[in-house]
């Protein structure tokens, strides 16, 4: 025999740790990246072939040199003869800051008179002779709108604080609206630092940098602008950066015009040719694409001329003229974009059939009926009696009046499940008022829809009689809202506690009441056709059929149009109405942005959102919100729904959500004009928000904030409900279970669709038991006495047609309000 082999034991206890890969982490790596030097990035999922050691060097070169031309194109518009100037916004954060102050500050420190009247707030132009550039600064007054507007087109953002007032309510919702809509570089300044104790300098400094830190981690320091030493430091920095750029707007062309004209037709004095005059920033411009102007819309363009500005000469103190404005570019018929929003739905175009005689006969006979109605009411001079629950003021009678007819009747193609919320609600509080009965009284509707005469107890009532205008008084007003507010606070806790839970009806049957749900086997992979039973406003929107293809496309184009970045040009548009120039004003930003081919179009847009922590209101689905898209503002009702991310193997459908969610983020669903490229979306209150103790006046409510998705039509919303029952008796794995329907027919409908309960057990339904809506039910386990036994069913829902446009100019006095901040009046003789 040979020698006898040791048995060996594999050791099961190896640990092989993975090693920690340095070269990505080190200095030298990172300095090496910040010059160019990019590491190959693998493709995964595509077939890998190997390169030569030359081919990986021009590849790197390669790298290298798209870095450099970048760095090269975006620096060569300020420099030159004919450079555009670096546009700077200052915000004044505190009540006691003003713009002027610190901008008068930086002119100072070279030796610049400080343009008082010449040139309007947003044009303040200094010219650094040292540093060969130029500056535009934009002084901005403690107005929401016009900050975000600057901060929209600026290069660098001037933050004014001070030292001897904290930060309002109104200064911390201007910086977090700057956060979540993005902003270029940010320099804190602080003003005052000399009314403090030299002692307490350095720990003022440093407690403003840790506020300032926790909105824009960028700005490690805080500067001031006191000594023309540290001014000039600022101006260093602002001339020697690069500015940083805003991806979402860096796809696009905009604007800050420095001036807007307006030439009248001769049809219509009120509409016709508007002139606007600046430098072009960020992609080119062609004239076959549209501008859009805040507050008014979209609106084409008929030229666009080069305007170039007057120089001064190095070799004395000659001034060269302005150049002969040249025509750059004129829009093609062919090509040029349309104004069309939506399509024209043809009705006809659906299947028609005609109708037999018989229908034709019982038709016949109705409108016999309805003929004797009408000279019915006639007789009795337009008058009709409506029954209204007992103690209904006249003003709610005669909405009751307005609707009655509307209730019975039912719309297939609103399916926006408004009837349902209502029927959702009103079934949960079945089990607490539905043992009470109601008292009834009548009331006499004249033809004119006021009441005519109504019941003793309401005529006893001398504060009623006499009111003529059927208003509410301002103690039923009060009560009202009270009372409408406390509704909706239950329904929001209800949501949180129960969620989709309903009812069944006891009045109407399950089956017609849920006809328009179904249920689903799995929520994620059972099969939903997202074209079946589609509202009519489908037919209005556009669709792609790919997004992604069509994006790339038009961002190729935009890339050949013959206005350029840098230049300065006048932007002439056709069919514009006078109210903007009637509504130019030099000392706010007005700002134009050019749109892309189809942005103009409407479609299915979805964005996501997170609530606010500031706002703790309930919000619902549908309710009325202003909602800022970029550069562009809406009157919306959203819909919200999950955010779940979907794939190959899903089928696209995301559960509605009745209220926006705490901590969650969910997906807005409007109709809108389609977006292309992310763009950050912030929810604001139409109305403003009650003022409390430690705020002066009232300030813009932020709702929520989240950014734009793809334009996704097909995406579905299911709105789930789920009927609950109660076991009765439970025998093993089969169970007894009623109070979910209330009909044998009802449990027969709905037999094909799964059961679950709440401690986790799946079951179906085995047969109907006696006439009360009992029935016998098979789990796959025994269920507990205590449990509950649910159906889920879903029903598609969509959004409203109700988008339009947010104007300032269609705001009342008090919504006005609400977008400017309080501002501390200095004394004149104070010297700065």
């Amino acid at each position: 025999m040979g020698a006898e082999q040791k048995f060996h034991h594999r050791a099961s206890l190896k640990q092989t740790n993975k090693p920690f890969k340095r070269r990505f982490a080190t200095k030298n790596s990172m300095r090496d990246k910040a010059k160019g030097r990019t590491q190959r990035v693998s493709l995964k999922g595509k077939v890998q072939r190997k390169h030569s050691r030359a081919d990986r060097r021009n590849a790197v070169r390669t790298e290298q040199r798209k870095k450099r031309d970048h760095i090269v194109m975006s620096t060569r518009i300020f420099s030159g003869r004919h450079r555009a100037p670096k546009i700077v916004a200052v915000i004044p954060l505190c009540a006691d800051i003003r713009a002027s102050d610190i901008v008068r500050n930086l002119f100072a420190c070279v030796d610049e008179p400080y343009p008082e009247e010449k040139a309007p707030k947003t044009a303040r132009l200094l010219n650094v002779s040292r540093f060969k550039q130029t500056i535009q600064f934009v002084e901005l007054e403690r107005n929401v709108l016009d900050i975000l507007d600057a901060a929209k087109v600026a290069d660098y953002v001037i933050m004014g604080i001070s030292a001897e007032i904290e930060v309002d309510a109104f200064g911390e919702h201007c910086l977090s609206a700057l956060q979540n809509q993005g902003h270029p570089g940010v320099f804190p300044i602080v003003q005052g630092m000399e009314t403090v104790v030299p002692k307490r300098q350095n720990d003022v400094k440093k407690s403003l940098q840790s506020f300032m830190s926790h909105f824009f981690p960028d700005a490690d320091k805080v500067y001031s602008t006191e000594t023309p030493t540290e001014a000039l430091a600022i101006l260093r920095m602002i001339t020697a950066q690069v500015p940083k750029g805003v991806k979402w707007r860096e796809i696009r062309p905009y604007m800050l015009a420095d001036s807007v004209e307006f030439e009248p037709s001769a049809e219509d004095s009120q509409v016709g040719r508007l002139a606007l005059t600046g430098y072009l920033r960020g992609a080119g411009l062609s004239a076959n694409r549209l501008i859009h102007i805040p507050n008014f819309g979209d609106y084409q363009i008929e030229q666009i001329y080069h305007v170039p500005v007057a120089v001064e000469t190095t070799k004395g103190d000659s001034i060269e003229e302005d150049d002969e404005p040249a025509v750059l570019d004129k829009p093609d018929p062919e090509l040029q974009d349309s104004l069309v929003e939506a399509n024209e739905p043809n009705t006809l175009a659906n299947e028609q059939t005609w109708p037999e005689d018989e229908e034709m006969n019982g038709w016949n006979e109705r409108m016999q009926e309805m003929e004797e109605e009408e000279s019915r009411m006639a007789a009795a001079k337009g008058q009709r009696t409506i029954t209204v629950p007992k103690g209904t003021s006249t003003y709610q009678a005669s909405w009751i009046a307005a609707t009655q007819g509307d209730d019975n009747e039912s719309d297939d193609s609103d399916v926006s499940s408004d009837s349902d919320d209502d029927m959702d609600s009103g079934s949960d509080d079945g089990s607490e008022e539905g043992e009470d009965e109601e008292e009834y009284e009548e009331m006499v509707i004249g033809a004119d829809g006021k009441i005519v005469s109504a019941s003793d107890d309401e005529n006893d009532d001398g504060a009623d009689s006499d009111r003529d205008d059927g208003l509410p008084t301002a103690e039923e007003e009060a009560l009202q809202l009270k009372a409408y507010l406390k509704e909706r606070e239950r329904q929001n806790r209800d949501d949180l506690n129960f969620p989709d839970e309903v009812d069944t009806p006891m009045e109407i049957s399950a089956r017609e009441r849920f006809a328009r749900f179904r249920g689903l086997q799995s929520f994620r992979t059972s099969p939903w056709d997202p074209y079946e039973n589609l509202p009519l406003d489908y037919a209005r929107i556009f669709q792609f059929e790919s997004f992604k293809r069509t994006q790339q496309r038009v961002l190729r184009m935009a890339a050949n149009s013959a206005a350029k970045s840098g230049m300065r040009i006048r932007i002439v548009l056709r069919a514009a109405p006078a109210q903007i120039a009637a509504s130019y004003n030099p000392n706010r930003p007005f700002v134009a942005f050019g749109l892309m081919q189809h942005e103009h179009q409407m479609s299915v847009v979805h964005f996501t959102v997170m609530r606010s922590e500031g706002y703790s209101e309930p919000v619902r689905s549908k309710d009325p919100l202003i909602a800022h898209f970029g550069f562009r503002r809406y009157n919306v009702r959203p819909l919200f729904s999950q955010h779940s991310l979907g794939g190959s193997n899903t089928n696209g459908v995301h559960k509605f959500e009745r209220f926006l969610k705490p901590g969650v983020v969910s997906v807005g669903t409007v109709y809108a004009p389609i977006q292309f490229g992310t763009v950050p979306v912030s929810l604001y209150l139409p109305a403003p928000a009650a003022a409390t103790s430690d705020m002066a006046g009232v300030i813009p409510m932020l709702v929520g904030t989240g950014s734009s998705l793809e334009v996704n039509p097909s995406r579905i919303l299911a709105k789930r409900i789920i009927l609950t029952g109660a076991p009765f008796k439970i025998h093993k794995r089969s169970a007894v279970i009623r109070y979910m329907f209330f009909s044998p027919e009802d449990v027969n409908w709905f037999k094909p669709v799964q059961l679950h309960t709440k401690y986790g057990r799946t079951g179906h339904i085995f047969e109907s038991l006696g006439t009360h809506g009992y029935m016998k039910c098979v789990f796959d386990g025994p269920i507990k006495q205590m449990d509950t036994v649910c159906m889920n069913l879903y029903k598609r829902v969509y959004p409203k047609w109700n988008t339009s446009l947010w104007s300032e100019h269609a705001q009342d006095e008090e919504q006005k309000l609400q977008w400017v901040g309080p501002v501390v009046q200095k004394p004149e003789d104070m010297e700065l």
